[in-house]
């Protein structure tokens, strides 16, 4: 038999094998069609009477090719997530072999990088105009998962992974010449090893959000905070078979049936959660979250897919473009070169330069912050009227321009002066001091003698004892105080605490152990009611509530349900508060509300009291009573939360302000991974949890049992993530004192 026929039927084995895998190895009349097909040209070939064997071949592969567009649209999402993973799939060593003309790997090299998971490389593309050639550089970060996927882990990045490629940004910002990422992760590595997953997410969705060269994201596997870590882009591209999720399907269908113990979901079940979800890339741009849609060859791009590869490097190279010349120049001529960009056939004939000057670099952060701020507004229900936002939106202009005036112009120049007063004071002082000194050795007169019986009496008298109701050194206290019986401390057998009385624990102590200091968790009202001042506290955007934005089965039961046991319309409460008569803006998550998970109204609600906190110059306080992450009943309608929060948050600091962070309970995902994390002063009470994932996830994605209290507030210490633990009890006072010594001159009271 010819050589050449018996590759060709080979490689028809391995694209038949493919199908089969993707679509998860259950019955199919056009597989089975293909099968039968292979099968009897096998067959034919063995008996050796078939008159022209190429013929055959030939109607053969063109029988696959018109099987797989046939296919092709009848892909469900958990077919295309079978297609992402699959080892098959183009990963970024292919990609920068294909699309790039040149690169050289940097930050180390597969098994030998520091994480073999995330790949750097400097990257050069040539273009021509004319005879000229123009090497144009540029950086390429993304997951690697194939090449040697034995050690990198199937793309999964480790804390140090992401901190190189921050890195790498910065370098790449230094030179000034683009990032192009390439996101295909099915999570971040949920390790809480130095500087910790969630801790070092939000440090680079936090610097994304600020870099001054152009930024190109290109999605293929967009999983969660593992995604978001390099994804915060000016143009986000996506691969038409990829998906982008807050999580796995897997991961969602064991939360939604409520598997415990290493259960495992039906299929089925995990099908209805990624179809939920609405992770394709069609579902994306649909909601804005994505730009354009890579078209791949059907069932998906393999590394013999060329023609891709070229489609890919012209789709980057335009991207790129589009965003240079969206801030560079005055704005006819910008739209008018984008234009011309979007109609040329040959981009690679018609190079446009890539440096950008000062101006530039502000415009183009400027507008990547607003594009993501922007996001996701349609995902909440906001039930305020239109003549209230309209008069909101007068008020904040008025309220603008007034603080404008009074703290970038009025109160900048009295600081001038009363520096300059502060010197002349200063001189005064030490001018007298020193005409005084000959004077100082004169006695005008004995000293008045110490009582020292009265002093004596002091020191061994009793205190004088004042009856006081327990009642009243709280405002609020726990419905559970009124249980009249004895609960154990979690800790008794380790440090051996006596039974506590419910009367006591949930009034006078607070919810605090009296022998070893354990906090029982307390109400957000607790809160509320006895950290700020009384009667100050006034609660804004309400009328924003959590929905279903994606339709999910049984879910608008679940949100009513839980507005109805709490009284709030969502899992985030926002007020304006007084502590010690100085005024500050809290974003509240309520593990009461759903666990405290966060989607899009509540994700809206933090971002409008960052932006009331930085019109007013008032401080910023995110205390999370509990969090359990993203909402996945939301999608990316909660996963772009991440980003959009983290932008809204360094405008804030930028401008001046002071945001502090205060955990309690328990804090994961998303949320301390984002905008949480990025906080520069972060605080926890006492016996809290803080981390990436959970135990329960992190055995499932890992198989590595944890030790215990891995997660607990001293280990986020030890590690840099956050900068004190506090008492429940003292957390008014640690507030006022953080608020007195925290923080630039900008805020109001400085």
């Amino acid at each position: 038999m010819d050589r050449s026929i018996e590759k060709r039927l080979h490689a028809l084995s391995d694209r038949l094998q493919y199908i089969h895998e993707i679509f998860g190895g259950t019955s199919n009349e056009h597989v089975d069609l293909l099968k039968n097909k292979l099968k009897e040209y096998r067959e034919r070939q063995a008996w050796d009477n078939q008159v022209d064997p190429f013929a055959n071949v030939s109607n053969l592969e063109d029988l696959f090719v018109y099987v797989e567009r046939k296919l092709e649209a009848e892909l469900s999402p958990m077919d295309k997530v079978r297609i992402v993973r699959h080892p098959q799939r183009i990963c970024l060593r292919d990609i920068l072999e294909n699309v790039y003309d040149n690169f050289t790997e940097i930050g180390g090299q597969d098994e030998h990088s520091i994480d073999p998971g995330m790949l750097i490389a400097r990257a050069y593309i040539t273009r021509r105009r004319g005879t000229k050639l123009f090497h144009q550089p540029v950086m390429v970060i993304g997951q690697e998962k194939g090449h040697g996927e034995e050690f990198r882990n199937g793309g999964s990045v480790k804390p140090w992974g992401n901190a190189k490629a921050l890195q790498y940004m910065r370098v790449a910002e230094t030179e000034g010449i683009p990032i192009h990422c390439y996101v295909s992760t099915p999570g971040a590595f949920p390790v809480e090893d130095y500087p910790g997953a969630a801790q070092q997410i939000a440090r680079n969705i936090y610097g994304m959000a600020g870099i001054r060269v152009p930024i190109v994201a290109v999605f293929s596997e967009g999983g969660s905070g593992g995604a978001e870590a390099i994804g915060l882009a000016d143009k986000r591209l996506m691969f038409s078979h990829g998906y982008y999720s807050v999580i796995s399907p897997e991961g969602a269908a064991a939360i939604e049936g409520r598997l415990r113990g290493g259960e495992r979901a039906s299929p089925e079940l995990i099908a209805s959660c990624a179809y939920y979800q609405r992770i394709t890339a069609q579902d994306n741009l649909r909601f804005g979250y994505i730009d354009h849609i890579l078209q791949e060859p059907p069932l998906g791009a393999r590394p013999h897919h060329f023609d891709f590869f070229r489609s890919l490097r012209l789709e980057v190279l335009r991207a790129t473009d589009e965003t240079v010349l969206a801030v560079r120049g005055l704005p006819i001529l910008r739209g008018m070169a984008a234009r011309r960009r979007r109609t040329a056939e040959n981009l690679e004939d018609h190079p446009v330069r890539w440096g950008l000057g000062e101006s530039d670099k502000k415009r183009l952060v400027l507008r990547r912050q607003k594009k993501f701020l922007k996001l996701s507004r349609f995902a909440c229900v906001d039930q305020r009227a239109f003549f209230t936002k309209a008069l909101n939106a007068w008020r904040d202009m008025w309220r603008g321009c007034w603080y404008r005036v009074k703290y970038d112009f009025y109160r900048k120049h009295q600081r001038t002066i009363s520096f300059i007063l502060e010197e002349i004071e200063a001189e005064w002082q030490l001018v007298k001091a020193r005409m005084a000194t000959p004077f100082k050795a004169l006695r005008w007169g004995k000293k008045p003698e110490p009582d020292l019986e009265q002093a004596a009496s002091d020191l061994m008298a009793l205190s004088n004892w004042v009856e006081d109701n327990r009642i009243r050194r709280w405002n609020y206290l726990s419905p559970r105080y009124k249980f009249d019986r004895t609960l154990t401390c979690p800790n008794a057998e380790t440090y051996g605490c006596l039974d506590l009385w419910g009367p006591d624990l949930f009034a006078e102590f607070a919810g605090v152990c009296s022998y070893c200091g354990h906090h029982f968790p307390m109400e957000p009202e607790w809160y509320v009611q006895n950290v700020f001042d009384k009667g100050s506290v006034f609660e804004f955007n309400t009328d924003i509530e959590a929905g279903n934005p994606l339709d999910f089965p049984d879910f608008d039961e679940k949100i009513q349900e839980a507005q109805k046991r709490t009284g709030h319309k969502s899992g985030c409460m926002t007020f304006a508060a007084r502590i010690e008569n100085i005024k500050l803006v809290v974003a509240m998550f309520m593990g009461t509300f759903r666990g405290g998970s966060v989607g899009a109204a509540e994700g809206q609600k933090f971002i409008e009291a960052a932006e009331r906190a930085r019109k007013h110059r008032w401080p910023f306080l995110a205390y999370v009573h509990g969090t359990a992450g993203i909402r996945i009943q939301e999608g990316t309608h909660g996963v772009i939360q991440m980003p959009r929060c983290t932008v809204a948050v360094r405008q804030y600091i930028e401008s001046g302000g002071l945001y502090m962070v205060l955990y309690d309970t328990n804090s994961f995902a998303g949320p301390v991974a984002s905008f949480l994390g990025c906080s520069p002063y972060q605080f926890a009470v006492r016996s809290s949890n803080i981390g990436f994932a959970g135990p329960g996830v992190i055995k499932e994605t890992t198989g590595i049992d944890i030790p215990p209290k891995y997660h607990r507030s001293y280990h986020a210490l030890s590690r840099g993530h956050i900068q004190g633990i506090w008492d429940r009890r003292h957390i008014r006072a640690n507030l006022k004192q953080s608020l007195l010594t925290m923080g630039g001159r900008n805020l109001y009271y400085r």
